[in-house]
């Protein structure tokens, strides 16, 4: 297992959740730091919350995953930073709280574009990086609703399930450039952070409701530290969730009709 310290560190989403709670992790492990999303405000907060000596080794490279096209000059940016990147978490993104049949088509539209195309083209902007460097590793934040759809979330359930179908073919490429460039898909469950608050909603308004399931779940620094652990581990895949969301994964492996029926009845908005 190879300790994540002392490595270049690229994390989007990092204004907020899970991506702030990460950065605080890294920051304390010696870590250097690149913090993206597009609230550079917040994202000098998050940087200013950090361990005072941490802070010399943070940058700030501020970016839309919205705007596709804008990411490759992203990427060279954050190459230039440190000289090199390690590891890239793709983490930014947005959710949904709708029923398929009061949601506008633009909402399943821009879902995908920030939840799938702008992840994948980040992705592929740093590819010839590492396998120039013959090392790297895309870590990327999925969702239990990447494996299991539930209602209120067919975009967000279509583009979490798309980014599965997306990382588990890369990973296969890239082994064959280099044993050393890894990929890792976090799966976690209901997580204590503002995603349901800031979600969409069928016109294409923001929900502005905290979820109870998401009130309940998880601390996002606890899902910190075990994706850091996962991320040691270089793991393929990992689940970091509640008793319901994992037992949720294992219905759909082994008894899906049996999991259909419970889906059918479950209060989960």
């Amino acid at each position: 297992m190879t300790k994540l310290t002392g490595k270049v560190i690229w994390i989007t989403g990092a204004s907020s959740g899970i991506g702030e709670a990460l950065t605080y992790e890294l920051a304390k492990r010696k870590n250097k730091l690149i913090l993206s999303s597009r609230r550079k405000e917040e994202l000098e907060r998050v940087k200013g919350n950090c361990p005072a000596e941490a802070q010399a080794d943070i940058r700030i490279l501020p970016l839309d995953l919205s705007e596709s096209s804008t990411l490759q000059l992203s990427a060279e940016a954050a190459i230039q930073l440190f000289g090199h990147v390690d590891v890239l978490v793709n983490n930014g993104g947005i959710s949904q709280r709708s029923l398929a049949k009061d949601t506008i088509l633009d909402v399943d539209r821009r879902v995908m574009e920030v939840d799938y195309f702008g992840q994948i083209a980040l992705t592929k902007s740093l590819i010839p990086h590492f396998i120039e460097r013959k090392q790297g590793h895309y870590v990327t934040i999925t969702s239990i609703t990447g494996k299991v759809g539930t209602p209120y979330r067919t975009g967000y359930a279509a583009a979490k399930h798309a980014l599965h179908g997306f990382f588990d073919a890369l990973r296969a490429e890239l082994w064959n450039e280099s044993p050393d460039i890894y990929v890792t898909l976090v799966c976690p469950g209901w997580i204590r952070t503002n995603v349901s608050v800031n979600a969409l909603v069928g016109d294409g308004s923001i929900n502005q409701k905290m979820d109870p399931t998401t009130a309940a779940g998880l601390p996002p620094e606890v899902l910190a530290r075990k994706m850091v652990r996962a991320i040691e581990a270089k793991k393929n895949e990992v689940y970091i969730a509640g008793m319901k969301e994992s037992t949720a994964v294992f219905l759909k492996r082994f008894f899906p009709n049996l999991l259909a029926r419970i889906i059918r009845k479950a209060q989960v908005r």
